[in-house]
């Protein structure tokens, strides 16, 4: 069984079979992430990546799942976490991920150029309720599956929550204790959180905070932002969200991000803790 402890730990890519085509299988990411000494994470929008990377693991491969609570792939409901719970095997040394929804509310307008695995597969039909009810509150199905995650060996991430919602997940969490909270992209303009918004959140020692290399790619943010928000928050992880046929790959993504950490001026203690010991403190069992 390959152990967490690695040069990078990329805690966000995207492998086939998914919503839209992607560059490598589970297995096909493993080997990679093996070759540049790293342990990956492996998400899918179209549900659950425990059983395949439970397989992988099985080969030696350094990888760990993600399920995301869409409504294709049974929703937000406890269920199908003890599900991918069971799937993903009594002895990874990380934990599941557990994504709220990425298919809610009006589409996301993304800059990327992306092909449907499937025919059938219409994104817009699938777009389920948002995580707040009408009134600001978190829906009841939300707050079912928090307190499910709680007592499991996962991490709750927020998917594509905007930062009303965020916030409302992060007060629930903290009132729940959970054990470890994502912020997914945490700053990318569909979650908008800043780095004020985020130096504040420093106090509650289970809560992460990610930044993903495929929105700096994209334009959204720069390297100077970076280097802000690992300077806000002592828990922040830099993730890639790549996976896409034509994006960089783990040694690419690599390579980028050399270059992006000496424009933030951040010291090679801030590039391990962001790479590999705060993205490895969050899976740890």
């Amino acid at each position: 069984m390959p152990e967490l402890a690695r040069r990078v730990v990329d805690v966000h890519y995207h492998a086939g079979p998914d919503l839209y085509r992607r560059r490598l299988t589970t297995g096909g990411a493993g080997r990679a992430y093996a070759g540049i000494d790293g342990w990956v994470v492996i998400k899918s929008h179209l549900g659950s990546t425990a059983a395949s990377a439970w397989e992988a693991r099985q080969e030696g491969l350094p990888v760990s799942g993600t399920v995301v609570l869409n409504e294709l792939a049974g929703g937000v409901h406890p269920r199908v976490v003890e599900q991918a719970v069971c799937a993903h095997g009594p002895d990874s040394p990380a934990r599941l991920v557990v994504h709220l929804p990425t298919l809610v509310g009006p589409a996301h307008r993304s800059r990327l150029r992306r092909e449907p695995f499937h025919p059938l597969l219409d994104t817009d039909r699938w777009r389920g309720n948002r995580v707040l009810d009408d009134s600001g509150r978190l829906r009841r199905p939300v707050r079912e599956v928090l307190r499910a995650v709680r007592d499991l060996p996962v991490v709750l991430a927020t998917g594509h929550c905007d930062r009303e919602a965020t916030l409302r997940v992060i007060d629930e969490a903290a009132r729940l204790d959970l054990p470890r909270l994502l912020l997914t992209h945490a700053t990318h303009p569909m979650s908008g959180l800043t780095p004020a918004c985020l130096a504040r959140l420093t106090d509650l020692p289970g809560l992460y905070v990610e930044l993903t290399a495929l929105t700096l790619l994209l334009g959204h943010r720069d390297a100077q932002h970076l280097g802000e928000v690992v300077r806000a928050h002592p828990r922040v992880v830099f993730s890639s969200d790549l996976g896409q046929p034509d994006q960089p790959d783990p040694t690419g993504w690599l390579a980028l991000s050399e270059r992006w950490f000496k424009e933030a001026e951040l010291t090679p203690g801030q590039v391990r803790a962001v790479t590999s010991l705060n993205p490895a403190a969050l899976l740890a069992p």
